[in-house]
């Protein structure tokens, strides 16, 4: 069960970052901030595959902070997905990503005193 304790959080902020940016990049918007909703779907492909994911929650939660503070409106979604970004980067890919495959798969053992 330890496998896969990672693995469900990363897809499932993946598919909402996913979509997030798809539904935001289909309004009019001026290139910034549809260049924040098209970084959003990159990173959310990139928490999906498990590539690079310390630096990708990293930048999820820096850009849903920008884009919590330049819209207006619910900010539920982004800071939502801004404290997944970071608890992602906190806890690392996973075993089942391709970090795990390129770097090899971290282990923090905790020994009896």
């Amino acid at each position: 069960m330890g496998n896969f304790s990672k693995a469900p959080k990363r897809l499932v902020t993946g598919v909402v970052l996913i979509h997030h940016g798809f539904i935001g990049s289909s309004g009019a918007y001026p290139l910034g901030p549809a260049t924040r909703e098209w970084i959003t779907v990159g990173t959310g492909t990139l928490l999906i595959i498990g590539l690079w994911t310390p630096m990708t929650g990293v930048l999820v939660a820096i850009i849903e902070l920008w884009i919590a503070i330049s819209r207006p409106g619910d900010l539920s979604i982004p800071l939502l997905l801004g404290t997944l970004g970071a608890a992602l980067a906190m806890l690392g890919p996973g075993a089942w990503s391709i970090d795990a495959r390129l770097f090899g798969r971290r282990r923090i053992e905790i020994g009896n005193r």
